[in-house]
């Protein structure tokens, strides 16, 4: 039997078949029939001695003709004239079979109609791997085989490819199938990741997002936040090398939020939904395995924070009184981005008694105003996470965005004769040159970003201190999701 498999067609007739199919088994005296007059080629799916043991069976048990040649039912029979298909009949019905192959008196003494099967290359249990294996996907990356006593999860954490937490095998059919959430080609780089300043692929993307869970649909996310972080104005390799305990914070604010079921309401900073979950985590895990950014490497994170394992929001755009940051920022409501912050830990702050607009912001101007450090001014962006209830406060009086931004920045105003260097007995301040100003704590050209989000109920809101703003530090960059 001749085993030697290729997608080529061959002039003469062609059958498809497999053993595991009732109509296959039925048709197998007629296929040797048709074989008797020298122009049948067939390829067998399962079994490569079924129909016969003969030189005009070939196996297919890779599947790779029947993927090329999309056979979706056995048997199949295919007339190829100069290496073209001019002629394809599926299942058994005697009359076609005659006609087809010539034969008035083909098929003698059986049913005149019996339906196929499906063929195995459209077996959903096969369909990632055939497309991962056939389907020209682009894929380079290099393979690493386990032994098979290995345990895979064990195997990946010793190699170091973990943030600590275990990781999804990027098996070739994972990969395939994450690739397909995106219309980018494989090879296409998308940034240099620092440290290592190592070009980051779709593929290699591709295969960070398999490790941290993400479904398909969230790796053009993916690609936008790296493209953000990989910024000279997000800053990166400074980020990393920091001792403060900073990382990329991640708001999506557009369609792309509904259409991947992301959360921007209850917990919406915490646990529980998997894009939020995984994005920023697929994130992550690009800059350690691909830039090299690995904690006790170029990570100097005196603390850190579990932010650092992928914080990624959505911003409850449909909720809010106001519009959301990303138009802000001057993108129209239509279009999907993401916003990289560069940010700590998100600390709670609580108010369950103002009820006008005025009393709650000064009040969160008291617990704003001591974000990172009380003795900083001017020289760290921060980001407020406004829950509903406090939002409604606004939105009942008819506050703008612009008003509240305003308000805030005015009850932030620091007296510099309150932080300087000695002042109430503490070393830590600013310069005593500087005494007798007034500064707000945060630039008001564009040093607090504000997002709307968090569940119905609960008068909390959340801040959210940040690192070195301006070209010395890290400036918070949005990009475009496409597909």
């Amino acid at each position: 039997m001749d085993t030697a498999q290729s997608p080529e067609l061959r002039n003469g007739i062609i059958a498809v078949v497999k053993r595991d199919c009732p109509t296959c088994e039925l048709v197998a005296p007629v296929l040797e029939e048709i074989a008797a007059s020298g122009e049948l080629t067939t390829y067998t799916q399962d079994d490569p001695s079924f129909p016969a043991n003969a030189s005009w069976v070939r196996a297919d048990t890779t599947l790779e003709f029947s993927w090329h040649h999309n056979i979706e039912t056995v048997p199949t029979l295919i007339r190829v004239v100069d290496g073209v298909e001019v002629e394809r009949i599926v299942g058994w019905q005697v009359a076609q079979w005659r006609t087809f192959v010539g034969d008035d008196s083909l098929g003698e003494g059986l049913p005149e109609y019996r339906p196929g099967c499906g063929s195995l290359s459209v077996d959903p249990n096969n369909v990632d791997r055939l497309e991962a294996t056939f389907g020209g996907s682009g894929m380079s990356a290099r393979r690493i085989e386990f032994g098979s006593a290995e345990d895979v999860h064990e195997a990946m954490f010793d190699r170091g490819w973990t943030d600590g937490l275990p990781v999804v095998p990027p098996t070739t059919e994972r990969v395939a199938a994450m690739l397909s959430g995106t219309t980018r080609s494989a090879d296409e780089i998308v940034a240099v990741v620092a440290p290592n300043l190592a070009e980051a692929t779709v593929e290699k993307l591709a295969i960070n997002a398999v490790m941290a869970g993400c479904a398909p649909e969230y790796l053009p996310v993916v690609i936008a936040a790296l493209e953000a972080i990989c910024t000279d104005e997000f800053n990166i390799h400074g980020v990393l090398a920091t001792t403060m305990g900073v990382g990329p914070i991640f708001v999506v604010n557009g369609p792309i939020r509904r259409d991947i079921g992301m959360n921007s309401g209850i917990n919406v900073l915490g646990h529980g939904n998997r894009a939020n979950s995984t994005i920023g985590r697929a994130v992550q895990l690009c800059v350690r395995n691909i830039g090299g950014g690995a904690p006790g490497g170029i990570d100097r994170a005196a603390q850190g924070n579990p932010g650092k394992l992928g914080l990624c929001f959505a911003e409850d755009e449909e909720g809010s009184p106001w519009e959301s940051m990303a138009v802000e920022k001057g993108f129209d409501p239509s279009t999907s981005t993401i916003t990289a912050f560069c940010g700590e830990g998100p600390r709670l702050m609580l108010d369950q008694v103002s009820r006008t607009p005025e009393s709650l912001t000064r009040s969160l101007a008291k617990m704003m105003l001591s974000t990172v450090t009380p003795r900083i001014v001017m020289g760290m962006d921060a980001m407020l996470v406004l829950s509903p209830e406090h939002a409604e406060r606004y939105r009942e009086a008819g506050w703008s965005k612009a008003q509240f931004r305003e308000a805030l920045n005015r009850d932030m105003l620091v007296q510099t004769d309150d932080i300087i260097a000695g002042a109430d007995g503490i070393d830590e301040g600013i310069p005593a040159t500087m005494a007798g100003l007034e500064f707000p704590k945060f630039n008001p050209d564009g040093g607090l970003n504000i997002v709307h989000a968090g569940g119905p109920a609960g008068l909390f809101s959340s801040i959210i201190g940040g690192w070195l703003s301006g070209p010395g530090g890290s400036i918070p960059v949005t990009k475009e999701i496409t597909r």
